[in-house]
């Protein structure tokens, strides 16, 4: 038997690796150099999980412990790198433009950052390849990028000199008495989340002049240390500039503004105002359908998951109805095959974004026969058995118009035997999203995440832990099935809501804090609950009763709208 005794501590430290290899080091090393000698060239890495918590490249490893590299292949791994080439630009961006305010705001699909520069006219070919040259310079000093953790006071006052009431305003509302600062040379910035040590690691980049500004391109995780070939994306662009006129109107062009609203009684204006120009947008959808008159058999809405295309598609069958059109809205989650026929994706997870989990043949005989005039058994999916059971039984009028919504809309193989001069094909997402600040966005992608674990939890039985452990497989399918086709819509509407992650955050926060530490999906909890942090909660009870919303709070008048003519 082992004798036990008192000792004193080892002057090195092991971490153990997931695939059972150690490695040892002084006590005290930062956990990047102790992950050097693994270091993988295809994939860098940018952070690790040390006992299952997310840590900087910088986190001084002081005992023993659980170690996973956390690399560009990671999500979490390329919002580190993202976030860190932002810095990098806006440091760029003082020392080559001073005065000028540079806004991050949206991601394109191809790899990148939109962005936007004001004070100074319009931003110049020659300028912006100033600014690039000048971005390289700071990577090839290898930089640090330091840290530190200053008194909420202090870090409005610089602010406030800076002039940068975006953020002023933002942390006015914040509830820590204290904030923490990276700094880049004499730049110093707020970011919301990890950073890397230096600027060295910032090699994958590039800047694009395009319509109205310029894009910061980055790798994607499939590739990350290759650029993707720049796309065009008009249609998209047209979308984001009218959500940003939609934002300048209402005077909510942050996060802080947003909470300002909440504080000073003006919320109840901010959500009609947004609700009713959803109602115009969906207006002129149906305006469009009705121009083709008995041309159009079949309108096909897609989007990405969590997009609020179910609700979208009975608000336009609202609007056709004013139009003397009686649509009938077929819903496209009710042809799923049933579980143990879903097909599962390269993890062995099952993969309900496939076009495949959904019974093709089926979708298109029915729709045929409705079409027709037939009377047809439609199936209903029940998400709690995993089983396709019987629906309702309906019968249209010859020709008659028909909504099909779901992810695969666009997808040219979804309807193989219908005429696509007989469709109008209307792509929906939350496009964009209110930001923290000009230097610091938010992901359109977290909205529809917790979209989606707010509906899961009450509806569908999930936790926030199932909902979150899935959206890894969601996220690829949309890659692959929904946004190769946006731009080949017929109309694009923008879902999001200025005004959503105040009315989510009661609903979300609950069942985001349930989520176990130690799991994997404990992370992303800890990440979404930090961003809800930053917004005031406002009460569902504001929300209009027919809003895109209650399709994830409850309470939608929507629901059970059936409006056709038999």
């Amino acid at each position: 038997m082992t004798a036990i005794k008192l000792t004193t501590p080892r002057e090195t430290i092991q971490i153990h690796l997931q695939d059972g290899r150690t490695i040892e080091g002084p006590r005290g090393t930062p956990v990047g150099d102790l992950l050097a000698p693994i270091e993988d060239e295809h994939a860098p890495t940018m952070g690790a999980l040390v006992n299952g918590r997310l840590r900087e490249l910088t986190y001084p490893i002081l005992m023993d412990a659980q170690v996973a590299p956390v690399t560009m292949s990671d999500e979490d791994g390329m919002r580190i790198y993202r976030r860190t080439l932002t810095f990098l630009l806006e440091t760029a961006f003082e020392d080559v433009l001073p005065g000028i305010r540079l806004e991050i705001d949206h991601s394109v699909a191809a790899g990148g950052y939109f962005c936007q520069v004001f004070d100074d006219g319009e931003l110049t070919v020659e300028s912006l390849a100033r600014i690039e040259v000048r971005m390289r310079a700071l990577v090839a000093e290898d930089l640090p990028i330091s840290k530190r953790s200053v008194p909420l006071d202090e870090a409005i006052a610089l602010f406030e000199a800076r002039g940068y009431q975006d953020k002023v305003r933002l942390l006015q509302h914040r509830s820590k008495d204290y904030l923490i600062l990276y700094s880049i040379g004499k730049t110093s910035d707020y970011h919301h989340g990890y950073m890397l040590p230096s600027t060295r690691y910032i090699r994958w980049f590039a800047l694009e002049k395009v319509e109205g500004g310029f894009t910061l391109r980055f790798p994607r995780r499939s590739r990350p240390t290759e650029l993707s070939p720049p796309i065009e994306y008009p249609k998209m662009l047209a979308i984001f500039r009218r959500y940003g006129d939609l934002l300048e109107k209402l005077g909510i062009e942050s996060v802080g503004a947003l909470n300002d609203s909440i504080l000073n009684g003006r919320i109840r204006e901010i959500i009609l105002v947004s609700e009713a120009l959803h109602e115009r947008r969906i207006a002129e959808a149906a305006a469009r359908i009705a121009e083709r008159g008995d041309k159009i058999n079949v309108v096909l809405i897609s989007g990405p998951s969590s997009s609020g295309k179910t609700t979208s598609s009975r608000r336009l069958t609202v609007q056709l109805l004013a139009h003397g059109i009686s649509p009938y809205p077929l819903e496209m989650d009710n042809y799923f095959v049933d579980r143990d026929r879903t097909p599962r994706d390269e993890r062995g997870e099952f993969d309900f974004e496939s076009l495949y989990a959904l019974d093709l043949p089926r979708l298109n005989a029915d729709l045929a026969r409705i079409v027709n005039g037939e009377e047809v058994q439609l199936p209903r999916f029940d998400f709690h058995a995993g089983i396709s059971v019987p629906g309702e039984e309906v019968q249209l009028q010859r020709g008659q118009t028909v909504i099909i919504e779901g992810i695969h809309g666009l997808n040219p193989a979804l309807l193989t035997d219908f005429p696509t001069e007989r469709t109008f094909r209307i792509y929906i997402s939350a496009l964009t999203q209110l930001n923290l600040d000009r230097h610091n966005r938010v992901s359109t992608t977290d909205t529809r995440l917790i979209r989606r674990i707010v509906r899961d939890e009450r509806e569908r039985g999930y936790s926030a832990q199932d909902t979150i452990r899935r959206w890894e497989s969601v996220t690829r399918g949309e890659k692959r099935n929904i946004f190769p086709f946006q731009e080949q819509s017929d109309f694009i509407f923008n879902s999001a809501l200025v005004y959503e992650l105040g009315a989510l955050k009661p609903f979300a926060e609950p069942v985001l804090r349930q989520v176990p530490y130690g799991c994997p999906e404990h992370v992303e909890a800890k990440r979404l609950l930090s961003l809800l942090d930053w917004v005031l909660p406002i009460d569902r009870e504001y929300v209009p009763d027919n809003s895109l919303l209650r399709e994830f709070l409850g309470g939608s008048i929507l629901k059970d709208l059936r409006a056709w003519s038999q």
